[in-house]
């Protein structure tokens, strides 16, 4: 099903532009030769909409490049490349929104009124003549373009005596990302009254598709990146008693996903006069910096002993440790929905959302009580329509970074060598030196950022503190 100028009415009173012989008739999706009243909705499969909704793209090129080269000979310094353009299919769950869309499904609710003649009311004023009509949930057919991946990596690969290191250049370009907007708008000059409280005629009364309230469409139209530099380096040192592994990156990714969940896509952008742009900055997920390292190192302290007593009890020690730090996550300042206005605009506008305006850069105190400047922020003023929707950039503020500390000592007792016979005892120990370590980002919260909240700017969450964990294990 999709929804556009040329398949959706401008109402039951206007019906050009309708299918079906009679207004706001169409064809059945299940009963062939049969009408359903939709309102100008156009089926998926008829009257010259594609079976697929959208427009079909076959002609999607996607090569694959890639190469290793052997700088010596001796494979001590290899540099690697690669290039790749990858395209999706349309979303599964594009369609499945649609499910609840005229003609696919439909309910008529009227309240207070006899079942056997929904005209009578039980008590007091008789409901209002017509059909009530859902929020529509479709496919932009025109503007559905294949979601496409540009990948891209150029690195080199240097052995330093039991060990090899690592250093690339990591990127990627996506262009049609998926995202969800609201085109039953009325003029943004309009929007004033309304948030103000000053209108004097019903929303629905002043939308292009008066027949409907909200219709959100499905559009692949945005764009993302990534860039990175990634460096790496693991090995055995010590007559290969300590194994490790290290690594840096730093990277920065951008999108216009204006999402608290774990994904992105099929989430509305804010302001739907805008579309995805406003939205566009850092991904919930951009921590500049990250450091990882990890080993095992078997100390070889009475490894080799020949006295069997001391070798049981003093040696077969092993620690193995996980460290990890970075940068914190970026927060999006949003804004309580009725801070500074009778309405907030986006209890007035379908399928929106708001962030406050921001004035001059300030100094983030990182304190628990606030871990921004909250004085910069203001409600949007909403007094000529452009202006409803507030200037700070999504995810603009950084949240807290993180360094985290697990370490893992583990004692193995032999029992026969021959049989491998052991009883090990370990104790683990997650973050070890007992850091607080706050908590905040987009995805996950940890900090409260709408302003109007009587703690704005506070931080709301830690991780956990030390756990220590003791364990016997018995091989036999």
């Amino acid at each position: 099903m999709t929804a556009d100028g040329n398949t959706i009415c401008a109402g039951i009173d206007n019906p050009a532009g309708c299918t079906g012989a009679s207004p706001g008739l169409g064809p059945s999706p299940t009963v062939p030769g049969a009408d359903f009243y939709v309102n100008g909705i156009g089926v998926c499969g008829f009257n010259g909409i594609p079976s697929g909704c959208v427009n079909g793209a076959w002609l999607n090129f996607q090569p694959r490049l890639g190469f290793a080269y052997d700088v010596t000979g001796q494979g001590k310094t290899i540099i690697r490349g690669g290039y790749g353009i990858m395209n999706e299919r349309v979303q599964g769950n594009d369609v499945y929104n649609n499910a609840g869309t005229v003609p696919l499904a439909a309910s008529v609710n009227f309240t207070g009124v006899l079942l056997s003649d929904p005209t009578v009311p039980l008590s007091g004023t008789p409901p209002a003549v017509g059909i009530p009509v859902n929020n529509v949930t479709g496919l932009d057919k025109p503007n559905y373009s294949s979601p496409r991946s540009t990948q891209f990596s150029l690195g080199v690969q240097q052995s330093i005596g039991k060990s090899v290191l690592s250093v690339a250049y990591v990127g990627a370009q996506n262009r049609h990302q998926n995202y969800y907007t609201e085109i039953n708008l009325p003029d943004e000059s309009l929007l004033p009254g309304y948030v103000n409280g000053g209108a004097l005629l019903p929303y629905n009364s002043v939308v292009p598709y008066v027949g409907y309230h909200g219709i959100r469409l499905s559009r692949n139209e945005a764009n993302s990146d990534y860039n990175s530099v990634q460096a790496s380096i693991r090995g055995n040192v010590f007559s290969n008693d300590l194994t490790y592994q290290a690594g840096y990156t730093y990277s920065h990714t951008n999108d216009s996903f204006n999402s608290g969940g774990s994904g992105g896509d099929l989430y509305n952008v804010s302001d739907p006069y805008q579309g995805w742009k406003y939205d566009f900055g850092p991904s919930m997920y951009d921590h500049r910096n990250v450091f990882f390292a990890n080993f095992v190192y078997d100390i070889p302290f009475m490894k080799h002993s020949d006295n069997k007593l001391a070798k049981t009890l003093i040696g077969g020690w092993e620690i193995s440790g996980i460290i990890t730090a970075m940068s914190g996550a970026p927060l999006n300042i949003g804004v309580n929905n009725t801070v500074g206005t009778v309405n907030s605009v986006a209890s007035i506008v379908p399928n929106s959302a708001n962030r406050p305006n921001r004035t001059g850069s300030g100094s983030d105190p990182h304190t628990v009580a606030e871990w921004f400047d909250t004085s910069l922020y203001t409600p949007a003023v909403c007094a000529t329509g452009p202006d409803c929707f507030g200037n700070t950039p999504r995810n603009s503020v950084w949240g807290p970074g993180r360094q985290n500390w697990n370490l893992s000592f583990f004692k193995n007792f032999v029992f026969n060598e021959a049989r491998g016979s052991n009883l090990q005892f370990r104790a683990e120990f997650f973050n070890i030196w007992n850091h607080t370590q706050f908590q905040g980002d987009t995805q996950n919260g940890g900090v409260s950022t709408n302003l109007g909240a009587s703690n704005f700017g506070a931080v709301t969450q830690a991780y956990d503190p030390r756990i220590i964990q003791l364990a016997l294990k018995l091989y036999f």
